[in-house]
């Protein structure tokens, strides 16, 4: 019987031990559009359309259109890794996990138009 939940024990262990070590990438992936709210809305707007005061005050083009769409993932990761322009740089204020779903979120936001 002891051995028995010696095993049982085990297994839940190694099981909270993958569930774990799963959450943290899996629940930055999924946070694409808290972390865009966060950070993006305020300048380009929660729809991406950049229709806000400083959007237009900025000339922010449009995350939903086809000239920022076409942009290969690499071009969106670096110019939100580095900044461009105005826009600040997310280097160390977001990791790759959450930049990688803020270009997902950026991506979702052409479908919704």
């Amino acid at each position: 019987m002891k051995r028995m939940l010696t095993h049982f024990f085990s297994i839940g262990l190694l099981f909270a031990g993958v569930v774990l070590f799963c959450s943290p990438s899996l629940h930055a992936q999924g946070d694409g559009p808290a972390t865009f709210k966060a950070k993006c809305a305020a300048c380009h707007g929660a729809d991406g359309s950049g229709d806000t005061s400083m959007g237009k005050s900025l000339k922010l083009r449009d995350l939903r259109s086809a000239d920022v769409q076409k942009q290969p993932d690499a071009d969106l990761t670096g110019i939100i890794t580095n900044g461009k322009g105005k826009m600040p740089s997310y280097k160390g204020k977001l990791t790759d996990d959450q930049i990688k779903a803020v270009v997902a979120t950026i991506r979702d936001l052409a479908k919704k138009k």
